[in-house]
């Protein structure tokens, strides 16, 4: 009786609203409830098969029809259709959707973070007045070919275990919030500067310049292979993600870093790049660089997950 009282008047309606449950209500009705909590702020979902569901079906942010029982009017003014009417298939719709959602974002700053530390890298070197740290085929072969692998995989990654306990996002949420950017470009600004300071220092030691941009490609290859890892969360550490639960990404870190090191050793391939084999002892001091990224990550996200507790906390 009070949702009908209400129905002309929004603020009535809006009051009405706090009830749990209505019962024997008409389809205007329903989609009146559906606008009210919307115009709260609400995302609102509305499950529905019949005739008399479809104007609250239109008016949610998603409705869901029944694709088997669900008439036509119903299944045409949804936005998704149940094709096996289960409810429980929500649920998974929803989780399947976080996950892609997520693993965009990681490509994302796999890829954006790699292509920052290059700029940083070409612009630290050309400021200080330095020869170019990398060549332009270096500088294809890493983008398209070392670089390419990771990220196909990593957009395989599978769910992580909070992924449902995790607040929705806000509908108007840009891809690239605040955190996903702070991360980018913190992570960019590392591996850039890091390389930068390992090409200065070879050119100091006296090495010539191709042999200081073989140094420097081999370690942006070992900074993404590292930084692939650390994609695989924003928020979580990378030791309490088990390895087998993306094997095709190790595979792929296993195969860039394999095709690179075959290029070095490689006649006529190492000749066009500019590669060539280096010492145990530099592939240790290369390979330690890189691993500092991963304490580096580590720390932001500890520190992330510190706020978070903290504004999450009453």
């Amino acid at each position: 009786m009070a949702l009908a009282r209400a129905q002309n008047d929004p603020e009535a309606l809006t009051r009405a609203l706090d009830a749990k449950v209505f019962a024997r209500i008409e389809p205007i009705q329903k989609q009146r409830i559906v606008e009210g909590l919307e115009r709260r702020g609400e995302v609102v979902a509305v499950t529905g098969d019949g005739v008399n569901d479809a104007p609250a079906l239109h008016a949610a942010s998603i409705g869901v029809a029944m694709g088997r029982s669900g008439t036509d009017l119903a299944r045409g003014a949804a936005d998704l259709i149940l094709v096996d009417d289960n409810f429980a298939s929500i649920v998974a719709g929803v989780e399947e959707g976080r996950i892609a959602y997520a693993n965009i974002r990681k490509v994302l700053q796999l890829l954006l973070s790699t292509g920052m530390a290059e700029i940083v890298l070409f612009v630290l070197a050309l400021g200080t007045g330095l020869p170019l740290p990398l060549t332009a085929v270096q500088l294809l072969w890493l983008n398209l070919v070392t670089n390419g692998i990771q990220d196909v995989a990593l957009a395989m990654e599978g769910g992580e275990p909070d992924t449902l306990r995790r607040p929705p996002r806000l509908p108007s949420a840009p891809i690239l919030d605040r955190h996903l950017l702070a991360m980018t470009a913190g992570t960019g600004l590392y591996m850039g500067i890091a390389a930068f300071l390992a090409f200065h220092h070879a050119l100091g030691l006296g090495y010539e310049v191709a042999q200081a941009q073989n140094i420097t490609l081999l370690l942006l290859v070992l900074f993404e292979n590292v930084h692939a890892l650390n994609c695989r969360s924003e928020r979580a550490s990378l030791l309490s993600q088990p390895l087998r639960a993306n094997s095709l990404l190790l595979v792929a870190i296993v195969a860039a870093q394999g095709l690179h090191i075959a290029a070095m050793h490689m006649p006529g391939l190492r000749e066009v790049l500019g590669v060539a084999p280096v010492s145990l002892t530099t592939w240790v001091e290369v390979a330690i660089i890189a691993l500092t990224l991963l304490g580096f990550t580590e720390l932001w996200k500890a520190v992330r997950r510190r706020i978070e507790a903290k504004s999450a906390a009453p």
